[in-house]
Parts: structure tokens; C-alpha cells; sequence
């Protein structure tokens, strides 16, 4: 379901970027805006970053196979984080750097096109607008009681906080695309323009930086939070299972969760009892939890814990 989600909030954005890409890049061509020029590598990078998110998507549909017995979901973390590294280099070093230069030789925006920024941004913001609101209705079921802060720390499928953050950053750095330019019409200094297109590669670097953080988390492996472990341990307990020694979960896909457990059986329970412990173990797990869809489970019997002497140490 999250996928779903996210590739229509992924079509939204890639459609309204690649508009506004073009109609930027007139923009520039006509006045010679730095602002102009950032926001137009701006939507270009977007845009590939979201193609990036889709061929993602797509890879990680392969089946599981014998180099990769647990399946290509984690490909969906890999192409976010390249998504990332895109959005600093292109986007925020780019930025910056077209900044310096025109900081250090300003010129005003001249001529009879000096109107087409205006006229640009303003259309820009509008289709970011509604790419924005794409990405929110998208997400809002999956967002549940979360914050939207908190939704994108936690969220386990990575394009639509990728695509949030990218459209959040896209409406901040049209607006400070219109300060430069705006100030830049009114006083003939150039140097405004520089200052909008620092602003926006700023901007861009720090998305970079919060999108890269999150997916490396998931990328080196990320277990369950509190309450679903929670949840995985009430499940476990019942008919054939009276507790559950040890626990461990791992995510090897957005919506896929690998369960491995420890649980305590009877002492006096058959082989066959055990067998029907684990299934019905099996089953309350994957009713609790949807994602747990690999779960391996290792019935063993708690011994008591010794007082272990002095540089010993006690192991179940």
C-alpha cells in the first residue's frame, strides 16, 4: 500500500518538475537570473531523482533468488540515497557555487524580459503547489497520529518522505528565488539574485544531509520500534508457547520484516506440540504484524540464570 502511495506522489512531482524545469530555463536563457539558473538545475535534479525513485521501485519487485535469498526491497534505501547525493552535488553544491560567481560579477536582470521570472515563479509555485498536495494526501494515510517530522524519521518505504522533503524545499527555494530576483528588479543589484541562489543551495544541502541520514539508517539495517516488538511478543505467547527468550528484527524491505525468536516451549512437549506451537505462533505473528512476512522460530526451554562468579559471565 505504501507503494501505491508513493508512485502516484512520485508521477505528481516528476510531471510538475519537468514543467517547471523547461519554463525555468526559458526564464534564465531570457535574463541571465542566478536565481533563475539554480532553480532550474533544481527541477532537473528533482526530476531525476525521481526517476531514480521509480526505477527503484521497480528493481525492488524482483523475485528473491540464491545471491539474494531475502529478496531486492532494500534496493528501494540504495536508489534514495543516491537520490541524496544528487540533491547536494547538482543541486546544493551547484547552487552555491553559481552564488560565488555571481556575487563576485552581479548584474541586473535588464531588457524587455525582465517580467519573465516574476511571470515563471509564480507559475512554478503554483504546480509545486500541487505536487505538494499530492505528496500530503499520499502520505496522510500512512502518517497516521505522527507528526509529519516523525513520519518521515520513522517511515520504513522511502519515497514518499523523499518526495515530501523535495516538494517542501521545492516551494522554499521558489520563494527565496523570488527574493533574489524580486530585489534584484527593484534596486539593479545583482548581488540580490547571488543571495536567492545561496539561500537555495543552503536549503538544498540540508535536505540533502536529512535525506542521506535516514536512509543510510535503513540502509545498514533498522529492526523494529518499541511498539511493534511489543506486538511481535504478544503474538508469540499462546497455545504451546509460554514466553519468548530472545527477539530480533530486521528490516530487508520497506514493508517486509524479518523475525527471528528464541521461544520457551513446555519441557514436556512432543514433537509434534512443538510443530503446532510454532505454527500457531506463525500465525498470531503475521495477523499482529503484516510486514512480519519472514519469521524463523527457535523453541528452546528457559534454563534458571546463575549468579555467575567473579569474570564469568552466564549465557542462556
Amino acid at each position: 500500500m505504501a507503494t501505491q502511495h508513493g508512485s502516484k506522489a512520485i508521477i505528481a512531482a516528476l510531471a510538475a518538475n519537468l514543467g517547471i524545469a523547461i519554463t525555468k530555463f526559458v526564464a534564465f536563457l531570457l535574463t541571465g537570473s542566478s536565481s533563475m539558473l539554480a532553480e532550474s538545475v533544481h527541477s532537473v535534479a528533482d526530476s531525476g531523482n525521481q526517476v531514480l525513485l521509480l526505477l527503484g521501485g521497480r528493481r525492488a519487485t524482483r523475485k528473491a533468488d540464491d545471491s539474494h535469498p531475502f529478496g531486492y526491497g532494500r534496493v528501494r534505501y540504495f536508489y534514495a540515497f543516491i537520490v541524496s547525493i544528487v540533491l547536494f552535488t547538482l543541486g546544493g553544491c551547484f547552487a552555491l557555487y553559481e552564488a560565488y560567481e555571481k556575487f563576485h560579477n552581479p548584474h541586473p536582470i535588464e531588457g524587455q524580459w525582465w517580467w519573465v521570472p516574476l511571470v515563471v515563479l509564480g507559475a512554478a509555485i503554483v504546480m509545486e503547489s500541487f505536487s505538494f498536495r499530492t505528496a500530503v494526501h499520499e502520505a496522510r494515510p500512512l502518517k497516521g497520529k505522527q507528526s509529519w517530522w516523525q513520519f518521515i524519521q520513522r517511515s520504513k518505504s522511502p519515497e514518499l518522505p523523499v518526495i515530501l522533503l523535495e516538494d517542501f524545499g521545492a516551494l522554499i527555494g521558489l520563494v527565496f528565488a523570488l527574493f533574489g530576483v524580486g530585489l534584484t528588479l527593484m534596486t539593479g543589484d545583482g548581488r540580490w539574485d547571488a543571495l536567492g541562489s545561496a539561500a537555495i543551495g543552503v536549503l538544498l544541502v540540508c535536505i540533502a544531509f536529512v535525506l542521506a541520514r535516514e536512509t543510510k539508517s535503513m540502509l545498514l539495517g533498522e529492526g523494529a520500534e518499541s511498539a511493534v516488538v511489543a506486538s511481535l511478543e504478544g503474538a508469540l505467547v499462546g497455545t504451546g508457547v509460554t514466553s519468548v527468550i530472545h527477539l530480533r528484527t530486521l528490516y530487508v524491505g520497506p514493508e517486509e520484516l524479518l523475525v527471528a525468536a528464541k521461544i520457551e516451549v513446555p519441557a514436556a512437549s512432543t514433537a509434534a506440540e512443538v510443530a503446532a506451537a510454532i505454527d500457531g505462533a506463525e500465525t498470531r505473528v503475521r495477523a499482529a504484524v503484516p510486514d512480519a512476512k519472514l519469521i524463523y522460530l527457535e523453541p528452546d526451554l528457559r534454563r534458571a540464570v546463575e549468579a555467575p562468579a567473579a569474570g564469568q559471565t552466564t549465557a542462556e
